[in-house]
């Protein structure tokens, strides 16, 4: 049959509307959305046609688009975003949705979604109140700043304050410091957008006390220096202290910005990992402003904090930009919750989940992964060789770069799939397990799994 007559053979519209297998998709979705998808899906099939994907006349024709319709709707209607378990080797994946709140965070939000808050209103007066109040006193009694705020990303938190003290004028950088982070977004591209004029000094490598000094005229408004959190450089390196730094910026009357970055607010050491400097650590040591991610080391929702002194954070809430930068009450609530984690420090680490996966002890997550490899086994029985091996993961987000943590995996060798096959596998579950595939071996890393049932559940029953 020619090209033309198979076209002829096409329902209509209304007909495939009309069809007993489409009434209860109308009941589910509403007739003007299926009536679009069916649409779409006949665009689609004369598509093919005319380009000899279809080559016979199909004489099932209404069938065939009543269950193509079916299929886009359950797409179309079912959630993007997926609950999934992280095997992946890395702790706080920035494609994973970075940090898992702790519960009490996800309370507050989830109050905060499903009510109305006094996000920006005093209770007592009844008068307009301000959204930084909600976790203002929480930062700097934790941090020791002498006033803060948040907005929606660290990004945002140093494209703030760039434009609230350097439009115009210049901002001081060591070469070594200007970082590309995830996404392709450059540091000297934000500080371009802030409005601010780069001065760079130093080398990549070696940047002196002079190198600043030399660089300071009457048009520099501030000295930036920003974490490295995502690369390290090492071997023949130079860079003057933050205290050295600070004494410069102070007798010259130039505030000096930290970009800690991943940012945190507890000492790593005490987990057995690398130091990495705290907010607090930064602040004594002679900062001026800091500001970090919210959804890192931290642990809470996505923001960025700006702490540090009274007079700079006054100003940087005068700007006009904060209020596109600014958080909502969803973000607030569950920051809020979080930082009061944190007033207790001996607790946090046990119900901030990515801290507690930090700390996890090796036996722990061995116990798991001893748990995990017997029900795979279980469930590939002769199909696939599943083994338990000593591993390393990384912290994730920029943080702890090139720091090897000790972990446990599960491998899986399968009979009649590769690695990367097995890893797609494990991604079409329900919820996708995600793991990683490292040197030719399909892994699933532990150190995240603190409940083998989340794996167990994902397993399709056999027939």
């Amino acid at each position: 049959m020619s090209v033309n007559g198979i076209l002829r053979k096409l329902p209509s519209v209304d007909s495939v509307l009309a069809s007993p297998g489409v009434t209860p998709l109308i009941e589910e979705y509403g007739r003007g959305l299926v009536r679009d998808i069916v649409r779409d899906v006949l665009d689609k099939t004369r598509a093919d046609i005319l380009n000899g994907g279809q080559s016979a006349d199909t004489p099932m024709w209404k069938s065939k688009i009543v269950k193509e319709t079916e299929k886009a709707l359950r797409l179309i209607c079912s959630s993007r975003l997926k609950k999934l378990v992280n095997c992946s080797g890395v702790i706080s994946h920035t494609n994973l949705g970075r940090a898992i709140l702790a519960e009490e965070a996800a309370k507050a939000a989830y109050d905060a979604a499903v009510s109305n808050v006094n996000v920006e209103y005093y209770i007592g007066s009844g008068a307009r109140g301000d959204r930084d109040d909600i976790v203002e006193e929480l930062i700097t009694r934790i941090t020791g700043a002498e006033a803060a705020t948040v907005v929606n990303n660290n990004a945002a938190a140093v494209l703030l304050a760039l434009n609230t003290l350097s439009e115009g004028r210049q901002t001081i950088v060591s070469r070594g410091e200007l970082i590309e982070i995830g996404g392709s977004f450059r540091l000297p591209e934000i500080m371009s957008k802030s409005g601010c004029v780069l001065k760079e000094v130093g080398t990549t490598n070696r940047t002196s006390l002079a190198d600043y000094e030399n660089a300071i005229n009457e048009n520099t408004a501030l000295i930036m220096r920003a974490h490295t959190s995502n690369y390290r450089i090492i071997g023949f390196t130079a860079q003057p202290s933050l205290s050295e730094i600070a004494a410069l910026a102070k007798s010259k009357s130039v505030p000096l910005m930290i970009d800690l970055g991943s940012g945190t607010l507890v000492d790593l050491r005490r987990f057995g990992l690398p130091h990495e400097p705290t907010v607090q650590e930064t602040l004594a040591d002679g900062a001026d402003i800091v500001t970090i991610s919210g959804d890192k080391l931290l642990g809470g929702p996505q923001a960025g904090v700006i702490a540090g002194k009274k007079e700079l954070i006054e100003k940087i809430k005068k700007n006009h930009l904060k209020r596109a930068l600014r958080c909502d009450k969803l973000t607030l609530a569950a920051m809020e919750a979080t930082l009061r984690i944190y007033l207790d420090p001996e607790k946090a680490a046990d119900r901030i989940p990515t801290l507690r996966f930090l700390k996890r002890g090796i036996e722990e997550i061995r116990q798991t992964a001893s748990e995990a490899a017997t029900a795979l086994s279980g469930f590939f029985c002769d199909a696939a060789e599943v083994s338990i091996m000593d591993d390393v993961c990384r912290a994730g987000s920029g943080a702890l770069p090139e720091v090897d943590i000790a972990s446990v995996s599960v491998a899986i060798r399968h009979m009649d799939m590769g690695p990367n096959e097995l890893a797609e596998w494990f991604r079409r579950l329900d919820p996708p397990v995600i793991g990683r595939v490292a040197d030719d071996l399909f892994r699933l890393d532990m150190r995240c799994v603190e409940n083998v049932e989340e794996i167990k559940a994902s397993l399709p029953t056999r027939p």
